[in-house]
């Protein structure tokens, strides 16, 4: 996928899952965002604590698309540096293209996977079967 300025990411992958039905995926992908919010998820109060930048090169996006209770939930974490060099990431809550295009790489999984809240940690966890 080529995505352009403005595109939310998270929205398009979904769309995309749905409108494609595909089962599963891994992804990676890099370009510009005009707009990204990383989280930090801390264990204890069980959510992520929020940070967001403008005007960054993502350097590196990776992670997994699954489903969870019947709708698409992408996994996904990143790199992003800005121009003095310096590089932030962790676990993707939002992004959006920014000047330029983001490019992303989707290669689909044959068997659908699922994600489920693991109640222990408060964080959604992909569910493997026994054999894996």
């Amino acid at each position: 996928m080529v995505l352009r300025q403005g595109d939310d990411v998270l929205a398009r992958l979904e769309t995309l899952m749905v409108d494609e039905d595909i089962p599963s995926a891994m992804l990676s992908g890099f370009g510009f965002a005009g707009q990204i919010t990383f989280g930090f998820f801390d264990f204890e109060a069980r959510e992520y604590m929020p940070k967001s930048y403008e005007n960054v090169e993502v350097t590196n996006l990776t992670g997994s698309l699954a489903w969870k209770d019947g709708k698409p939930l992408p996994h996904l974490h990143a790199t992003a540096g800005n121009a003095s060099f310096e590089a932030v990431g962790g676990h993707l809550l939002a992004l959006e293209v920014g000047r330029g295009s983001m490019e992303l790489y989707v290669t689909i999984l044959p068997n659908r996977l699922e994600r489920a809240t693991d109640a222990s940690i408060g964080a959604n966890v992909l569910q493997l079967g026994p054999a894996v």
